[in-house]
């Protein structure tokens, strides 16, 4: 009897030892554990500051092929690797990183409020498309006085609605920083949802 009871006291010994070591396995690899990239942090783990913006254009000062980059601080206590492989934590005032927003090509020369008022009151001289950089079609506009009223009333609707714009593939200069037109396109690779038969 009493060398039974001295085998399951040494079992029961023997599995709190197990345990203990396995967790302290557990926290040994969370504390040597390597920390993440700040890039990879989840969304309210840290905060983007707002661009500054160009005034000439309206756009982000460092936009580059409709890119810009603005800088994030990670949230107060928050430990992650800085690109350069070092960790570190944060207070919350430091950056961390780099993130990319999606801005406008604009070159700054052709602004949108000229190209309208220009379509509106001379389209039927070609003034508009003289002024984006069509001088073809402003002359051919100015021989057949905007193709009758015709082609005026198009091309007015066409730089209105944006669809139109300047010869140089760059975006108007629109005089508030918001929302703007953006045009939507279905090609060959965007992702149809297939209709549901009832």
């Amino acid at each position: 009897m009493a060398a039974s009871r001295r085998r399951l006291r040494w079992c029961r010994s023997g599995m709190w030892s197990l345990v203990f070591y396995c967790v302290y396995l557990q926290l040994r690899l969370a504390v040597t554990e390597e920390a993440d990239s700040c890039e990879d942090l989840h969304l309210g783990q840290y905060l983007c500051k707002e661009p500054k913006i160009d005034e000439a254009t309206q756009e982000p000062q460092n936009c580059r092929h409709t890119t810009a980059w603005v800088e994030c601080c990670p949230a107060p206590n928050i430990t992650c690797r800085l690109p350069n492989g070092t960790e570190f934590r944060f207070s919350g005032e430091e950056v961390g990183f780099n993130k990319t927003v999606s801005c406008r090509n604009v070159s700054g020369y052709y602004s949108y409020k000229i190209a309208v008022a220009l379509s509106l009151f001379l389209g039927w001289l070609g003034a508009d498309r003289f002024y984006l950089g069509y001088p073809a079609l402003g002359l051919l506009k100015f021989c057949t006085v905007g193709f009758c009223g015709i082609g005026t009333l198009i091309d007015f609707i066409l730089i209105a609605m944006q669809i139109v714009g300047p010869a140089d593939g760059s975006s108007y200069i629109v005089d508030y920083y918001g929302a703007r037109l953006t045009r939507l396109t279905i090609t060959n690779d965007t992702y149809r949802k297939p209709h549901l038969a009832l």
